[in-house]
C-alpha cells in the first residue's frame, strides 16, 4: 500500500499537469496550452510580462466546437485551478469551426517551453467571460482588430480610443480576422487623448501588420502628429522608413525592404528617449539617434492628402504609450505569425476522465464529413463481405458434411448392389429451397444428402440412366454413356458456379477497400492542409489529429480487405476441394456405369 502511495506521489511530481485540480465542475472539458519561447518558437532572450497571446482555434487543434456555447461564451482560461486569465474573443465562427482569442499571459519565460495555461469549455449556461479591456496592460493605449461589420474601427483596450473617421473599407479576409483596406483615397483618423500622449521618459510604440500589392513612391502607413512634431511610418517604393520630426529637425531610419509584395509583414516603430527604431517581422530593420519630446498627437492611418495616401491593407494596429522592448516586438510578430508555432495544444480532457480522452477518440472526433462518407462505404463493404463469409462458411460446412455422409452410403452399395438404391425424388419444398444454397443449408432437412453436390451428380446420372433404360432391361449404348458424361460435366460446372457465387463480393472488398480508404485519406489530408493554409497554425499538434483522422479511412479500408482476403483464400481452397471431389466422383460413377454396360453386353452375348 505504501509503495503504491509513493508511486502516485512520484507521478504527480513528474507530471504536475496531472495533479492540477479541476477549476469548476460546471465546465465539462479542458485543454492545456503550452507556450514555446525557445529557439523552436518565439526565441526570446528576456522574460515578457502581461503579454496578450493570440490563440487560434480550428479543426486542426480543437475538435469540439459543437460543445461550445453560443459565441464561445463558455470559454475560460486558467493558469491553475484558482487563477483566471483575462481574455476576449476577436472572432468566433462556429459554422467554419474557427476562433481567434486573445489571452493575457502573466509571464513568458525567455528560452523556455514550459509555460502553460488551461482552456476550459463545455458549459451551455455560462455567461460571457470575455474582458477586452483587461486583456491588455496599462501601457497598451490602442488596439484595432478591425471588424467587417463595423466600418469605423473600435479600440479594444479600456481607453476606448475609437476612430473618429474612416474612409478605409473592411476586408473580411485579413491576417488576423478582418483588416482595413486602403485604396489610396482616404485614411482612418483617431483624435488625441491623454492615454495616447508621448512621455519622453517612457517612449512610444506603434505596430501593425501590412500587406502591399505594389510599390508606391511615398505613402504614409501611420502618422502621429502634434503641431510641428510627428512620428511617422512611411512606405517608400518597396521599403518602409520610420521618421521622427521634432521642430525643424527630421530623423529617419535606414529603409528596410518589404520583400515578397502581396505578403503580410509585421512592422513596428519604437521611439525611445534617445533613438528611433524600426522593426520588420520582429527583427530590427534600422535605427537613428533621436531626442523624444512630449506630445499629445492625433493619429492618422493610411496617409494624408498632402503626404500621400496608402494603397494596401492594415491589420492588428497596436499603440503603446511606452517603448516596448525588442523581445516584446519579436514575440508580437512571431506569436501572431503563421510561420512560427508559439501555442501548442495538448489533448482534451473531460471532467471525471482519467487523463483525458483516448487517442483513438481524438482521432475519431477529428474525422471530417468526407472521411465519414468513405468510412461509411467501407463499413457497408465490410458488412456485405462478412455476410458472404458467414453464408459461405455455413454452406461449405453443410456441403462437406453431406458429401461425407453420401460417400459413406454409396461405398456400402458394393459392386453388385443396385446403383440406384440411394436415389430419391425431390419434394416440392426441396426444389424451392434448392434455389438458395443458404436456405437449403439452414432450413433444409438434410435427411437425404440435400446439400451434397456429389449426390446431385449421382441423382442426375441415375435420372439419365432411368430415362434411357426405362422399365426394360436393355443395356446402355456407348452413345448414351457419352450423353450421361456430358450431363455430369454440366452438373459439375453448375455446382461449381453455385459454390463460387457471391465470392466476387469478397474480391471487390479485397481490391476496392484499400483504394476507397486511400481516397478518403488523400481527401482528408487535402482538407487538413487547406485548414492549415486558412488558419496559419502550422505545428505538429494542429496537423497530427487531421492527418491521423485522414489515415483512419485507410485503416477502415484495410480492415475490410484483410479479413476478406483471408476468408476468400480459405473458402476458395474449400471450394476447390469440393469441385475436385465432384470430378473424381463423376469419373468413378461413369466408370461404374461403363462396367455395368460391359457386363450386360457379355450376358446378352
Amino acid at each position: 500500500m505504501k509503495l503504491r502511495v509513493y508511486f502516485g506521489a512520484l507521478v504527480l511530481l513528474a507530471f504536475p499537469g496531472l495533479a492540477l485540480s479541476w477549476w469548476n465542475d460546471d465546465w465539462s472539458s479542458r485543454k492545456q496550452i503550452t507556450l514555446d519561447a525557445s529557439v523552436t518558437g518565439a526565441d526570446i532572450r528576456d522574460n515578457v510580462a502581461d503579454f496578450p497571446i493570440l490563440v487560434r482555434l480550428h479543426t486542426g487543434n480543437f475538435s469540439y466546437f459543437g460543445e461550445l456555447a453560443e459565441g464561445g461564451k463558455d470559454l475560460r482560461f486558467m493558469v491553475d485551478d484558482k487563477t483566471p486569465l483575462k481574455f476576449h474573443i476577436e472572432k468566433f465562427d462556429a459554422a467554419n469551426e474557427m476562433a481567434l482569442v486573445w489571452v493575457k499571459v502573466p509571464r513568458i519565460q525567455s528560452g523556455a517551453s514550459t509555460d502553460t495555461f488551461w482552456m476550459y469549455y463545455g458549459n451551455g449556461s455560462a455567461v460571457d467571460g470575455g474582458d477586452a479591456g483587461g486583456t491588455y496592460d496599462v501601457n497598451q493605449a490602442l488596439v484595432f482588430h478591425f471588424d467587417d461589420k463595423n466600418p469605423t474601427p473600435q479600440d479594444a483596450t479600456a481607453y476606448a480610443n475609437h476612430a473618429a473617421k474612416s474612409l478605409a473599407a473592411a476586408e473580411p479576409a485579413g491576417w488576423i480576422g478582418a483588416a482595413a483596406k486602403f485604396a489610396a483615397a482616404g485614411s482612418i483618423e483617431v483624435p488625441a487623448s491623454p492615454s495616447l500622449a508621448l512621455d519622453p521618459a517612457k517612449g512610444w510604440t506603434f505596430s501593425a501588420w501590412i500587406k502591399i500589392d505594389q510599390s508606391q513612391p511615398e505613402a504614409y502607413i501611420f502618422r502621429a502628429a502634434d503641431g510641428a512634431n510627428a512620428l511617422e511610418l512611411l512606405l517608400r517604393d518597396a521599403t518602409v522608413v520610420a521618421r521622427y520630426v521634432q521642430g525643424g529637425k527630421t530623423v529617419e531610419t535606414a529603409p528596410a525592404p518589404i520583400q515578397q509584395p502581396g505578403q503580410w509583414r509585421h512592422v513596428a516603430v519604437v521611439l525611445r528617449p534617445d533613438k528611433l527604431e524600426l522593426y520588420v517581422d520582429g527583427n530590427k530593420g534600422g535605427e537613428s539617434p533621436a531626442t523624444a519630446v512630449a506630445m499629445n498627437p492625433t493619429l492618422t492611418l493610411g496617409g494624408t492628402a498632402t503626404g500621400g495616401f496608402l494603397a494596401g491593407f492594415l491589420d492588428e494596429v497596436q499603440i503603446s504609450n511606452t517603448a516596448r522592448g525588442a523581445e516584446w516586438i519579436k514575440l508580437s510578430a512571431r506569436s501572431q505569425s503563421l510561420d512560427f508555432t508559439i501555442a501548442n495544444f495538448g489533448q482534451d480532457e473531460s471532467k471525471g476522465g482519467a487523463g483525458g480522452d483516448s487517442s483513438f477518440l481524438v482521432i475519431v472526433q477529428s474525422v471530417t464529413i468526407d472521411g465519414w462518407v468513405v468510412i461509411g462505404l467501407t463499413g457497408v463493404m465490410f458488412v456485405v463481405s462478412l455476410i458472404v463469409m458467414v453464408i459461405k462458411a455455413i454452406v461449405i460446412s453443410k456441403v462437406r458434411k453431406d458429401n461425407k455422409a453420401f460417400l459413406a452410403a454409396y461405398e456400402k452399395l458394393g459392386p453388385d448392389g443396385d446403383p440406384g438404391q440411394l436415389d430419391r425424388e425431390e419434394s416440392e419444398d426441396e426444389k424451392e429451397l434448392a434455389e438458395s444454397e443458404f436456405l437449403a443449408a439452414i432450413a433444409g432437412k438434410h435427411d437425404h444428402f440435400q446439400s451434397s453436390p456429389l449426390y446431385h451428380l449421382y441423382h442426375a446420372g441415375i435420372g439419365e440412366v432411368k430415362k434411357r433404360m426405362g422399365s426394360s432391361a436393355k443395356p446402355l449404348t456407348p452413345e448414351a454413356l457419352n450423353v450421361i458424361r456430358v450431363k455430369l460435366d454440366s452438373i459439375v460446372v453448375r455446382e461449381s458456379q453455385r459454390l463460387n457465387s457471391k465470392m466476387v463480393l469478397l474480391t471487390i472488398a479485397i481490391a476496392g477497400g484499400p483504394f476507397l480508404g486511400l481516397l478518403g485519406t488523400v481527401v482528408g489530408v487535402m482538407i487538413t492542409f487547406a485548414v492549415i493554409a486558412a488558419t496559419g497554425d502550422v505545428n505538429i499538434n494542429s496537423i497530427a489529429p487531421g492527418i491521423a483522422a485522414a489515415l483512419l479511412a485507410t485503416v477502415a479500408g484495410l480492415a475490410v480487405a484483410i479479413p476478406a482476403l483471408f476468408a476468400y483464400n480459405y473458402l476458395l481452397t474449400q471450394i476447390k476441394d469440393v469441385v475436385a471431389d465432384m470430378r473424381v466422383f463423376s469419373d468413378e460413377f461413369l466408370a461404374m456405369l461403363s462396367e455395368r454396360v460391359a457386363d450386360r453386353f457379355r450376358e446378352a452375348a
